[in-house]
Order: structure tokens, then sequence, then C-alpha cells
């Protein structure tokens, strides 16, 4: 938006736009800066290489995520939401970890991996797209049934593994980055060329924000809709083995993950100049995250300030991003 439009509307809204449009990076930069000189050997290669690394699945889980509110729409009640991605890793991480220990190859270890991932992923499409039921709601059932289809394979217990692949991505350097940041910046690559730079991501964005305009145009809303979850499990798949590399094996603990994930791809709407989920800016709140949670580390913070931050983050983000939606609305 050209500053010739911003300085024409009202003081209170120019100072929503400033602040999310024009002060998420100018924030992001301030907090680097406060923790690189108050956490020791925050700024050393070896510790960013390490955040990049252990941002991995709270990365992968986001962009997920991300794809579904692109397609579904931002509100928060009735568009695009994604309750069930850490459980759906839980589930992936405890089939891989089985099919693993009981001798399947490589190739078929990896591909049913990833089948049962877009399995929940068609699972939550379904229940969106063709019984309508509201996303929120639908994805809290998946979530829940997707947690004791894990309780069971797992019988409440971590199922410890180890491959070739899981050592690869745990151990494995290039360029001394680790392989798990290299997984992350991977993902956000193909991701980014299909979201941001493709026919596709292009009708994926008409048909979350304008869904009767995208429909009279011809395009298959439903259709659309459902893939964006299919991505949302694949995504879950993938970030299932960086979990199984991180964790050797299981992990009771997924869904945990859950309010971090949803902190990130809220915060990254921030990353936009039109307040819209993106792929580049979820990176960028990912990394944030990461260096919240690392400075907070090296410094001794208790980590439940750290769920405090995300919960303050996702409230100040939907609110002023909602409130300048209704304003753009009325005007």
């Amino acid at each position: 938006m050209p500053w010739s439009e911003i300085l024409a509307q009202p003081l209170a809204r120019r100072l929503g736009l400033l602040v999310l449009r024009r002060g998420s990076s100018g924030a992001f930069l301030l907090i680097l800066a406060v923790l690189a000189v108050t956490a020791p050997n925050f700024l050393s290669p070896g510790n960013i290489a390490n955040v990049f690394a252990q941002s991995a699945i709270l990365g992968i889980l986001a962009f997920g995520l991300t794809c579904v509110v692109i397609g579904g729409g931002s509100n928060v009640v009735a568009g695009g939401l994604d309750l069930s991605l850490a459980a759906n890793l839980g589930l992936c991480a405890a089939v891989y970890s089985s099919l693993n220990n009981a001798g399947f190859d490589t190739v078929q270890a990896i591909g049913l991996t990833l089948l049962c991932g877009l399995a929940v992923g068609a699972l939550n499409g379904f229940t969106v797209v063709v019984l309508r039921l509201p996303p929120l709601l639908a994805t809290l059932a998946s979530m829940n049934l997707i947690a004791g289809l894990e309780l069971v394979l797992t019988q409440n217990s971590v199922l410890p593994t180890d491959s070739a692949l899981l050592d690869t991505l745990a151990m494995g350097e290039w360029l001394q980055v680790p392989a798990l940041a290299w997984m992350l910046l991977a993902v956000a690559l193909l991701l980014g060329l299909l979201i941001q730079h493709s026919p596709y991501g292009l009708r994926l964005y008409a048909v979350g924000e304008y869904p009767e305009a995208a429909r009279a145009a011809g395009l298959r809303v439903g259709l659309y809709v459902f893939s964006s979850y299919l991505i949302a499990g694949l995504c879950a798949g993938v970030a299932a083995f960086c979990s199984a590399a991180y964790f050797s094996g299981s992990t009771t603990g997924s869904g945990d993950m859950l309010l971090s994930v949803v902190a990130i791809a809220f915060l990254g709407v921030v990353f936009s100049r039109r307040l819209v989920a993106n792929i580049p800016g979820t990176l960028l709140a990912t990394l944030l995250l990461g260096f919240l949670i690392n400075g907070f580390q090296l410094l001794n913070i208790a980590s439940f300030w750290v769920n405090g931050v995300q919960g303050v983050l996702i409230l100040l983000v939907v609110a002023m991003s909602s409130a300048l939606r209704k304003e753009e609305g009325g005007l």
C-alpha cells in the first residue's frame, strides 16, 4: 500500500497498518538484538544453525497449516484450520517406528508413513468439504481420533527406532549446517514455489479469500480446499521423519506442539503486506519463535513463559488483523 494511501486513513488505522505491515521485521530484529546482547553465544554460527534445525518440526507443520488457512480463509472459526496436525505427526512417527522395527525396507516404510499422513489429510478434507462440518470441530474430532489410534499402536509408550535415514537427519551436515535445517529450507522452497508462484497457489488464494467469485469463475472450490488438507497431511508425514530423527523414535508429546504451530501460522500473517497467510511469512515466524525459545533456554528462563508469549502473540495478531479487515470491509 502506498504511503499516500496510508496517510489518508484515520490515525488508529494508520498505526495498526504500520505496526502490522511495517513493524514486524523491525520487531524481529529488535528481539534478536536484545537476545544477542543478553544471551551468551546467541549469534554464534553453531547456535544459529541449531535454531534452524530445532525449528524444522514446528516449521514444516506450520507450512501445512498455512496452506489450509490459505485455502479455507483466515476466519479462525469458519475458515481454514487443522487442529489435527500435531496428532497426525505423532501417528506418522509411530507408524514409521513400527514399520522400521518390523523390518520393512526404507522405501516401504517411508511410503506407508507418508500415506498415513495423506490419509489423515483426506479424512479432514472429507469431513470439511463433503460433510460440510466446520473445520474447527471437524479437525478437533479427528485430532482426538488420531491421538487414540496412536495410543493403540504404541500402547501409550515411546517406540524407539533407528535407521540410516534417521541417522542422516539427526547427525548429517552439509556446509556445516545440520540436515534438519536443510529439510526445513527445502520444504519452505518447494511449498513457496507451489503456493506463492504457481497458478495452483493463485487459485488457492482466490478460493480462500473470495470463494463465491472463485466459484463463479469456474473453480472447483471444494477440490482446492480438499487439496490443502492433503498438503497439510503430507507435511505432517514429512515432519514425522524429523521428529523420529530428533527423538530417536516416536514420541507421546506431539500434541504439545499444537499451540506453537498455530502461533507460527498466524504470526506469519504479519510478514505479509496484505495480512494474508504465506509461506515466506511462516518461515520467518518459525525462526522468530525458534530464536525466542533458544534465547530463553540460554538465559535459563522457564519454558512455560514461551507458551505465554505464544498465546499473547496469537491474541494480538488475530485481534488486530480482524479489526483491520472489518474496517476494510466497511470502507
